[in-house]
């Protein structure tokens, strides 16, 4: 850390990877220093964060104060001081720049993929606070259970609810996922129509099971639980459906259904309420939607299997008159971003939840589910679909419909469209001509 470096990252203010800790008044504790370091640790973004000892809220430059003998502050013992008063022991670097005749600790702290406590188990998590301004706050253990699931590294719908019994499922939901199956037979998992309901459940993963049933996971009361046992031993699961036509709520509905049950539901009222327009290409009539299914699919989908369910909140599913909005619980996992989501690979929050969608036919088995509502909206003539009103609490999909544009829907050679020229006969695919994506999908 050069003080030229230092000027421009005091100059930028306190974010969720800087920390002004000033020492004007007085001398910060080790425990002090400790906790504050391990608040960084634990926070949602960036590699490192600064924790800046010596430069006050209001970005003055008052220095920190000598921690050692001598007048002096030795950064190595600084460093092993951290060390033993977090936990798990956390390796910084810490520095010790001059800058305007006075001296700033700097502290580099890695992002942890664990949560960081002190010795004395203080835990609390780097966040921005209601007031838009960065800070500490309690850092609670469903949030720590959020926090390694977003890293890869806990699956929350394969954890055991010890108050689950088998009794709390109900055999409908196992012939729904069966019926699922047949139906979108050469995409699902055929193996498992032939099993009984205990070797079903066992096969997915929802229940631990050696000829009786022993525990009960989260993907098993989300797949195959009764009403009654989700509201009671998954509070936090909900899912809403509402249309709305500007201020005025004409639908408003939430349910706590299995999974499975709650998909079928929401496509039910999507066909009943989805309209679709025809465009006359010579001979043939194409249907243009005004929100394409599958990419509506895709979407409330990959909402259910990614939303953290720790997490207190809906999946709300939102019928505009110009765009459906469906938004979960939950941020991008760890190395997903807005500008990365066609390209990176898959991070499901809740893997065997995941697997179990693929396994029913509900979602592609090669995982290109984004990769799906993008190019559906855009064979449909339609805008892109958007994520930018996602943020750190929750993905947010928007897809532009309403009334369909029947001339936009209509160019390429000889007048045909993404959607029909292959059928009347051409040879070259259709392109976009605001996105330049090819829209023939033989």
């Amino acid at each position: 850390m050069t003080p030229e470096a230092l000027r421009e990252l005091i100059g930028r203010g306190e974010a969720l990877d800087v920390e002004f800790k000033g020492e004007e008044k007085a001398s910060l504790t080790d425990v002090e220093l400790a906790t504050a370091v391990a608040c960084l640790a634990n926070r949602p973004s960036s590699e490192f964060a600064w924790l800046l000892v010596g430069v006050e809220d209001d970005r003055r430059i008052t220095g920190a104060r000598p921690r050692h003998g001598g007048g002096r502050t030795d950064t190595a013992r600084v460093t092993a001081m951290i060390s033993s008063r977090t936990r798990p022991s956390l390796s910084v670097r810490v520095h010790l720049v001059p800058i305007d005749g006075k001296e700033v600790l700097a502290i580099e702290v890695p992002r942890s993929r664990t949560p960081v406590g002190t010795s004395d188990g203080h835990y609390q998590r780097r966040t921005i606070g209601g007031d838009g301004r960065p800070g500490c706050v309690p850092f609670h253990f469903h949030e720590m259970q959020a926090h390694q699931a977003d890293r890869g590294l806990l699956d929350y719908s394969a954890l055991v609810v010890p108050e689950a019994r088998w009794e709390d499922f109900d055999p409908l939901e196992f012939e729904r996922l069966r019926r699922s199956v047949r139906e979108r037979r050469g995409r699902s998992d055929e193996t498992l129509l032939d099993l009984p309901d205990l070797e079903l459940a066992k096969a997915l993963g929802a229940v631990e099971a050696n000829g009786h049933v022993s525990a009960v996971r989260v993907l098993g009361l989300l797949l195959f639980g009764k009403e009654e046992a989700l509201r009671r031993l998954l509070p936090a699961y909900e899912v809403a459906f509402q249309v709305l036509r500007g201020q005025a709520v004409e639908v408003n509905d939430f349910f706590r259904w299995p999974l499975l049950r709650v998909m079928e539901e929401v496509e039910a009222r999507f066909r009943a309420i989805s309209r679709e327009q025809e465009l006359l290409v010579g001979l043939l009539r194409v249907g243009v939607p005004d929100y394409p299914p599958a990419a509506f699919r895709e979407g409330v989908a990959n909402a259910l299997i990614h939303r953290d369910y720790t997490r207190l909140g809906a999946v709300h599913i939102q019928w505009h008159t110009d765009r459906i909005e469906i938004s979960n619980p939950g941020g991008f996992p760890e190395g997903v971003r807005l500008d990365n989501l066609l390209v990176t690979a898959p991070r499901p929050r809740n893997p065997l939840l995941a697997d179990a969608f693929k396994r029913a036919g509900i979602v592609e088995r090669t995982a290109r589910g984004i990769d799906t509502i993008f190019y559906e909206q855009l064979r449909n003539g339609r805008p892109a679909p958007s994520y930018e009103r996602s943020d750190a609490t929750v993905v947010a999909l928007v897809l532009p419909g309403g009334e369909a544009n029947l001339n936009f829907n209509t160019f390429g050679s000889g007048g045909g469209t993404g959607r029909a020229g292959s059928a009347a006969g051409r040879t070259a695919p259709a392109q976009c001509p605001l996105s330049g994506t090819l829209l023939d999908d033989g």
